[in-house]
């Protein structure tokens, strides 16, 4: 038992004071502003500097993903707007009245993705009204990425904020 309260001395449990959960944060801020509608960041660089093939393939992706997403916010918008107030409701309630630090941590990384999913669906609406090609698409992915990483940004530094008060609280408490 002497070796099992070592080990969970040295790999602290909580989630802000827990490396894995600052990788995590890292890792879905960084994937989510890469993936612009689905569409890696690398190749619409690529394609706007190359045109041809490379332009062709990015307005084929694009034109794919957002056909999808607005496939989906159409046909289920009632049920997933549901189901997403039941459950960010629940971990808020979790979170916030039953102080339970977990719920907290979920809520800081998937809070804000809220903001990048509806970021995306009035990007896609926009590119189809303009009719989503050449460089009125790249110009449109690229204010799609930076209001994303903006929202990244802000979200990161609230959950960094967040975690030291947290992690400077529980250490005074005990």
């Amino acid at each position: 038992m002497d070796v099992l309260d070592t080990a969970l001395e040295v790999i602290d449990m909580r989630s802000f004071s827990n490396l894995w959960y600052w990788i995590a944060l890292a890792t879905l801020w960084s994937s989510v502003s890469h993936w612009v509608l689905g569409v890696p960041h690398d190749m619409i660089q690529r394609a706007r500097r190359e045109g041809g093939q490379a332009q062709a393939d990015v307005e084929d992706l694009v034109r794919i993903n957002i056909n999808r997403l607005l496939h989906v916010v159409d046909k289920g918008a009632w049920m997933m707007v549901g189901t997403a107030a039941f459950w960010l409701t629940s971990f808020l309630v979790l979170a916030f009245w039953y102080d339970i630090e977990f719920a907290q941590a979920l809520i800081l990384l998937m809070g804000p993705m809220i903001l990048v999913v509806w970021v995306s669906v009035r990007s896609s609406r926009r590119i189809v009204a303009e009719g989503g090609t050449g460089e009125a698409l790249f110009h449109r992915l690229t204010v799609h990425r930076r209001i994303v990483q903006v929202i990244g940004m802000v979200s990161i530094a609230v959950t960094a904020f967040y975690g030291t008060w947290q992690n400077i609280s529980v250490s005074i408490l005990n």
